[in-house]
């Protein structure tokens, strides 16, 4: 007889940062993760997790309606079903739920960790066989003082941990932006490539004139400068400018990517697992890139280890990440819950071994840091 899903545990973990992570929306001294623990008749338990940023300053999901739902109306859609059978089980979450894609993508990978460890395979091998062991990984400057990220850059790259940066801005005046940036830009010089995420805080005749400046200072790539929905915008700002323009909020999934280039968008696409629901989701959202001659990178919500495993062996497949990634999470975080962290060095991370995601939790440090 096959294996079905006998429960689904969802725990909200808050993890404390390294440092205060300011963006646009929000300034961060907390992740909250939410994990889920999906078990099968067969012994066998697959790993998940859903996070977001800064509760609902990012979108319309919180780590705490991401646990409800899933408790409420996703697992019991599962609870029962043949543990093996991913690709109907996501269809059928799709055919009961609307939206909730970062509690999809949770479930998503609890499914597929889960079928790994079954079948004895790595993730990627699910998704299609890992072409990469070890991938680019840059570092976010956040802490909003520019001293402060010049000396965090020249330690980063000092220690080969990473030597592409992204700053996060948007939260202040364009013109203070913008000599906060060029400033870093000049410290680093050819040394590095820095790149900014507006995370949709500015309008177009603002974008036409930060990013004007940003191109000047030897930016390499603006990040949704504009809102989300305003695709016509985004090809219009991809279209004057020559720095490059990274489509993130603006293309969830490959209905999204689609439209966007279809429009005659010409920039990158950011995947994300969370905003695609789930590592397949995110895969597809690729091919239409791959199709349109669009660059990819390997975007995060700034997940825990376990999140960022996810990623790690959805972007292993991919024949190349033209603008790298950001797989740094757990980097941001004070403590881990698993067993064993990931392997970060020589300006990238190393594709997690073993089955499954290869990533096993320490009870211990999950019981400390569970919410209760």
């Amino acid at each position: 007889m096959s294996s079905v899903i006998e429960s689904i545990e969802t725990l909200l973990v808050d993890l404390p940062t390294i440092r205060p992570h300011k963006l646009s929306m929000t300034t961060m001294a907390c992740q909250t993760l939410v994990i889920v623990r999906l078990r099968d008749s067969d012994g066998i338990e697959g790993l998940g997790e859903g996070t977001t940023i800064g509760g609902l300053a990012y979108g319309p999901e919180s780590p705490e309606s991401i646990k409800r739902n899933i408790d409420a109306y996703l697992a019991p859609l599962l609870i029962g079903q043949p543990a093996g059978a991913v690709a109907a089980l996501r269809a059928r979450l799709d055919r009961h739920a609307r939206g909730n894609a970062i509690a999809k993508s949770a479930l998503e990978t609890a499914l597929l960790d889960a079928q790994g460890k079954r079948l004895g395979l790595p993730m990627a091998e699910l998704l299609g066989g890992a072409r990469h062991d070890h991938l680019p990984v840059l570092w976010t400057l956040a802490s909003g003082d520019t001293a402060r990220d010049i000396d965090e850059a020249f330690q980063r790259l000092e220690q080969r941990r990473h030597c592409d940066f992204k700053l996060k801005i948007g939260a202040n005046a364009v013109d203070d932006d913008v000599r906060h940036v060029a400033a870093i830009k000049e410290a680093l010089g050819e040394r590095a490539s820095v790149r900014v995420d507006v995370n949709q805080a500015w309008d177009e005749s603002t974008a036409v004139r930060g990013i004007a400046a940003l191109q000047a200072a030897g930016i390499d790539l603006i990040e949704q400068p504009i809102p989300a929905r305003e695709h016509a915008g985004l090809v219009r700002l991809a279209n004057r400018f020559e720095v490059p323009m990274l489509a993130d909020e603006a293309v969830a999934d490959a209905r999204d990517g689609f439209a966007l280039a279809a429009a005659g968008f010409n920039g990158a696409y950011a995947l994300k697992i969370a905003k695609a629901g789930g590592p397949r989701g995110a895969l597809a959202l690729a091919q239409v890139a791959q199709a349109a001659g669009i660059g990819l990178y390997g975007g995060t919500l700034l997940e825990g280890t376990i999140g960022t495993a996810a990623s790690l062996h959805a972007w292993a497949t991919l024949p190349e990440l033209a603008w790298g990634s950001e797989m740094f999470g757990p980097l941001l975080l004070r403590d881990d819950i698993v067993a064993e962290p990931l392997a970060y060095g020589e300006f990238g991370v190393e594709l997690p071994k073993g089955p499954g995601l290869g990533i096993a939790l320490d009870e211990d440090k999950l019981a400390h840091y569970v919410r209760r």
